[in-house]
């Protein structure tokens, strides 16, 4: 449930940073650092942070100390497991040789990319994703509707944000869902993650921020709940709603444990032991959660592993066991055996350890943490190996997933559900979409259904109202129940109804649609009934040629993808962005096909424990 208060206070101490869009150095954070050799006496130490997927190493070790017993001790480790919600001092360790290990997120350790890549003895090896993150979320005031508002119109929008945390990686992604950057928007950083210095804080108290970015806690005291708007009763902001969540934006937030390339080289089968040894520990932890979460009956296995959480991060982080501490949990998509073969040697993963990379030191060139752009390696393990020692079956992920589409059909009205969309625009009776013309559009489709991956890709075609209008007009004239009045050009229309004579608006697409499904203007030669529904025809098999493309294009370019994810959908006349054109220019504007980032049950989705 959360990405609590320790890692919260650490972070503030570190980067004391002001309430403004400047950004310092991640050298000029840590000082000069001397690399040192690492430690060579045992226990090891390893550092964890307050989340969810570190209950899975709590639980393979036996605790903050190895038991002989333990999932670890049993593959002759000895670690020490410290606590490393202070990211800086972690790096300093690293860096000294205090420990071998990092654990952070891919973008944090992307923030600190230039230290700690500065010396290729320490050059980071990335072994092991532990999670995804379901419980971080950008919460908005009303005006703002979905991502693509962020672009203010008369101003920058505000966005509140815990410096150097994770959610710098959440807001990253997000801006670039909307094809926009940190220069885009004014960034307000804030000193924590939560409590009276963090984003939620300054975004109840500051009528100016326009969004925040939280973690759960925060984002239901702000809003009340996932898909609830805030009544201003019960500590709640009125209108604050949640934007976007890693719910459904469910690759964005990867939690990861990276060591130093020299004592990864010298200790390769105590870094694939532990790596095994975490991913058995994870498997067990997940199903237990999930047995708790269907029956509500806790096992005595599964209460002691929450036990066990409370007292290392604190009762005053983890109040109760069933809903702080399985809450943490709950917030955290542990990713399997298949998930770490898809991450580290997929070469399509647009979510995998190269795109992860390239986001990451992006971020950190662009946005001021760093100069210049030093990189990780990922481990160069054989995942058959890997699946020896952990007792866990082998299974090659899927590049494809098959998949009949969600069960959850979205309805016509999708505004209330949409997080980002854009556009693309074809010619009167154009069924062809070559790559070469959408490739740049086809790109950012397949990344959005990588990073939104508890989320649907409608592809929705549209068409233009002209003709079908058109066709109203004149066989109402025919049947005498439209009279027309005034010159060409500035002609008036009225319409026999029910009620009575009543002036026709054209421009009011739903009124016409109603007009021409009540089937009067039917019994002439001109049919609007059966031109309106030819256009939604049209606009249907658009979406769906559209949709092949998007798939063949993947294909050519060994990209993965879940098909399930991918849902057409004919819109017609129904949502012109010109209601009545008066040329062709305007006409084609409505000749589009739209695409929509659509929130969604995620369970509604066939996305399997792979994480591909």
């Amino acid at each position: 449930m959360k990405r609590f208060t320790l890692f919260a206070l650490a972070m503030a101490g570190l980067f004391l940073a002001s309430q403004a869009s400047a950004q310092q150095l991640f050298s000029g954070i840590t000082g000069p650092l001397q690399v040192q050799p690492v430690q060579k006496t045992e226990p090891i130490q390893v550092p964890f942070i307050t989340w969810g997927g570190d209950a899975a190493t709590f639980y393979a070790n036996g605790g903050l100390d190895t038991k002989p017993d333990s999932i670890f001790g049993k593959k002759g480790l000895k670690l020490k497991l410290t606590p490393g919600d202070d990211f800086v001092q972690q790096v300093k360790d690293y860096m000294n040789g205090k420990s071998p290990f990092l654990r952070g997120t891919f973008r944090m350790l992307g923030q600190a990319s230039e230290v700690i890549g500065s010396d290729p003895r320490t050059k980071p090896v990335v072994v092991l994703q532990l999670s995804w993150s379901a419980g971080d979320h950008i919460v908005a005031r009303p005006g703002l509707k979905t991502l693509n508002d962020l672009k203010g119109k008369d101003k920058k929008i505000k966005i509140a944000c815990q410096q150097g945390g994770p959610h710098v990686g959440l807001l990253y992604d997000a801006l670039a869902a909307a094809q926009l950057t940190n220069k885009d928007v004014e960034i307000v950083f804030v000193d924590d993650l939560t409590g009276p210095n963090g984003a939620a804080e300054k975004f109840r108290t500051d009528p100016s921020v326009d969004a925040c970015c939280v973690i759960t806690p925060d984002m239901i005291g702000l809003t009340g709940g996932l898909d609830a708007a805030g009544t201003g009763a019960e500590g709640t902001v009125k209108g604050a709603h949640v934007l976007v969540s890693t719910q459904n934006m469910s690759r964005s937030i990867a939690d990861v444990y990276a060591v130093r390339k020299d004592w990864y080289d010298s200790n390769k089968e105590k870094v694939e032991e532990f790596v095994a040894g975490y991913l058995q520990a994870s498997d067990e932890v997940r199903k237990m959660r999930d047995e708790f979460e269907k029956t509500q009956r806790m096992s005595p296995q599964y209460k002691q592993l929450l036990t066990m959480c409370q007292q290392i991060f604190g009762e005053e982080v983890i109040p109760t066991l069933e809903v702080d501490a399985h809450g943490l949990l709950l917030d955290c998509g542990f990713v399997s055996l298949p998930g770490q073969i898809a991450f580290f040697q997929q070469s399509g993963n647009l979510s995998g350890f190269d795109a992860k990379l390239t986001a990451a030191l992006d971020l950190a060139t662009n946005w001021g943490y760093a100069k210049s752009r030093k990189g990780f390696d990922p481990p160069d393990f054989s995942y058959h190996t890997i699946s020896r020692l952990s007792g866990l079956k082998y299974v090659e992920p899927q590049k494809v997933v098959k998949g009949e589409g969600i069960t959850q059909f979205p309805g016509d009205d999708l505004d209330s559900d949409t997080i980002v969309s854009f556009t693309i625009s074809f010619e009167p009776n154009q069924t062809d979409f070559s790559v070469d013309r959408y490739g740049a559009e086809f790109d950012r489709a397949l990344q959005s259904a990588s990073t939104f991956g508890g989320a649907a890709v409608v592809i929705r075609g549209h068409s233009d109202p002209t003709k079908t209008l058109v066709q109203l007009i004149k066989a109402g004239l025919e049947k005498g129940i439209i009279r027309r009045t005034g010159q060409q050009g500035n002609y008036r229309y009225f319409v026999n109804t029910q009620a009575g004579t009543k002036e026709m608006d054209l421009s009011q697409t739903k009124e016409m649609v109603q007009l021409i499904q009540s089937g009067a203007f039917e019994g002439k030669a001109d049919s609007p009934l059966q031109t309106m529904q030819a256009a939604l025809n049209l606009s249907q098999a658009r979406a769906e040629q559209v949709k092949e493309a998007i798939i063949k294009y993947a294909e050519q370019k060994g990209v993965n993808i879940n098909l399930s994810q991918l849902q057409p959908l004919g819109a017609g006349i129904s949502d012109p962005v010109i209601s009545k054109p008066t040329n062709m220019a305007e006409a084609k504007q409505n000749m589009r096909v739209e695409f929509r980032i659509v929130k969604v049950n995620p369970e509604e989705l066939s996305d399997s424990d792979f994480n591909f």
